[in-house]
Formats: C-alpha cells, sequence, structure tokens
C-alpha cells in the first residue's frame, strides 16, 4: 500500500482499476470509515485481489459486489459474486494464498458458493489484531 492512502482509498483504487481491466462491474457495498494499521491493509488488500482474481477466472458473472468495514469487533470482508458458484469444498491456489495472508494476521477466511448462485468469500480479523 503506498503511504499516505488511507485503506478506504486504496480499496476503492485497486477496485476501480480491476473493474475497468476484467470490464466486470464492482458494486461497493462499505469501506471502512477508520484505517488499518498497515500489515492488516496490505493482507486485506492481497486477500481481496486473490478473492478478485478468483471471480475473474471462475465465476462467469458480470458483478462483483464487495464490502469491508472496521469496527469495534475487528474488520470484516465480503466479496460475493453472482455467477457459476461452486459445490464441495473451497480450494486451490487462490484460497490457499488468501488462508495464508489472513492467518498472517489472526485472521479466518470462510468461502461459500451456491451451484449457479455464485460465490462469497468473506474474511474477519479481530479486533485483538486489528
Amino acid at each position: 500500500m503506498r503511504e499516505g492512502r488511507s485503506l478506504a482509498q486504496a480499496l476503492e483504487e485497486h477496485l476501480d482499476d480491476w473493474s475497468g481491466r476484467t470490464g466486470i462491474t464492482v458494486e461497493i457495498w462499505a469501506l471502512p470509515a477508520h484505517d488499518a494499521p498497515p500489515r492488516i491493509a496490505r493482507a486485506v488488500l492481497a486477500t481481496l485481489g486473490e478473492a478478485l482474481s478468483n471471480v475473474e477466472r471462475h465465476s462467469r458473472s458480470a458483478l462483483v459486489s464487495v464490502a469491508v468495514t472496521l469496527g469495534p469487533g475487528g474488520l470484516r470482508m465480503t466479496v460475493s459474486d453472482h455467477g457459476e458458484g461452486f459445490t464441495g469444498p473451497a480450494d486451490g491456489r487462490g484460497v490457499t494464498a488468501m488462508r495464508t495472508h489472513l492467518e498472517e494476521i489472526g485472521g479466518t477466511l470462510t468461502v461459500n458458493g451456491v451451484p449457479g448462485e455464485g460465490t462469497t468469500v468473506t474474511a474477519v480479523v479481530p479486533r485483538r489484531r486489528a
């Protein structure tokens, strides 16, 4: 993350760039009103990058919705597409990379897919870590 940018600014720039490059519309539900420590911000941006890469490669969705909030309980990021979805456990290089980014800062990842309805990736970093 470039110095001088807030997490919200970095997220918005990343989403704008990604949407422009892929042609996939991004619906921003929420961005954090407060800033996160640099280590947390870097992990969240890296996790977001992997989630969006998976949307681009696998979902066949024309729309992705993103919410990142930072409150008393910690940080939560949700990335939902409206594409292919899947059955079974979430695995693969992208999911492994997201889990690794989050584990390094004490966070967790859940990935839920519904065939024909889409996939939701949720990252949570508890306040004691954030």
